[in-house]
């Protein structure tokens, strides 16, 4: 009687030590890779060669500063991702609010519409969307690379904000419409401060995603409007070089900086946290 709660803690042990150990794995195999390309991004050799470098320097981040073609994809990059994000948002929360106030089959139909982009790849997205535009003559590519990234940044803004949405209980929309507010002063007053921190997070997830978009990209961007993942690719095809890693630092830097801002100003696990429980 006495061996059945020692081996039913031996389990519990062995489980927390085989979670602890795959969770260290996945941390492994997601950051090694990162500081395997920081530390080559200031490799001395003027060719890809093994690992460590013999010596450093900085000629690479020089080199891509001092690059036209580098810091115009990061400019549009920038531009793109901040316009979609604006956007995505908007109806995000629109659709959110649509979807919460509906009845639960007409719930299910629309959150599966507007989540299928998730679902279909990037390739598929790109393609139809340079067809669709060359249909309706849309010929300026920021306009099109926007309105992809619309689309799919889209679904991470509408999914965030609908599960802080759908948490307000009902009953304090319907107490501020009883004391004379009307659905603006309702949704200023009551709605979006309660689900600030789930729109927070799709407008993180949305310009992350934006940001790093290379498949639907790829099929929009021409020589003069173009990303800094599609400028990224470009350059691996015709001159591969340490720059591309310079470059891709850059990215990561970018995204620690964006998230060292919202944690001073919000609160990274105000707006994480709730959706991880």
């Amino acid at each position: 009687m006495r061996s059945r709660p020692r081996v039913a803690l031996w389990i519990d042990n062995a489980s927390q030590t085989s979670a602890m150990a795959l969770l260290v794995l996945v941390c492994a195999f997601l950051v090694i890779p990162l500081l395997i390309i920081a530390i080559m991004s200031f490799d001395a050799r003027t060719y890809l060669g093994r690992f460590p470098p013999p010596n450093f320097t900085f000629q690479w981040y020089l080199r891509l500063f001092s690059s036209d073609y580098f810091l115009k994809g990061f400019k549009y990059s920038v531009l793109i991702a901040l316009a979609a994000t604006l956007v995505s948002t908007a109806i995000g929360v629109s659709a959110a609010l649509a979807i919460s106030r509906s009845s639960r089959a007409a719930r299910e139909m629309m959150t599966s519409i507007f989540l299928s982009p998730l679902v279909v790849p990037g390739v598929v997205v790109g393609v139809a969307l340079l067809l669709f535009y060359s249909e309706l003559g849309i010929g300026s590519r920021l306009l099109r690379l926007v309105g992809a990234h619309v689309l799919i940044t889209f679904p991470y803004a509408l999914r965030t904000a609908l599960a802080s949405i759908s948490a307000i209980p009902r009953s304090m929309s319907e107490a501020a419409h009883n004391l004379g507010a009307n659905d603006r002063q309702t949704f200023m007053t009551i709605t979006l401060p309660l689900a600030r921190t789930g729109i927070a997070a799709g407008a993180i997830f949305a310009f992350a995603f934006s940001f790093d978009d290379v498949a639907v990209s790829l099929f929009l961007s021409d020589a003069d409007t173009y990303t800094l993942p599609v400028a990224l690719i470009n350059i691996m095809y015709a001159n591969l070089d340490l720059t591309i890693a310079a470059a891709a630092m850059l990215q990561v830097i970018f995204v620690i900086a964006i998230t060292f801002v919202l944690d001073k100003l919000v609160g990274v696990e105000e707006v994480v946290g709730p959706h991880l429980n």
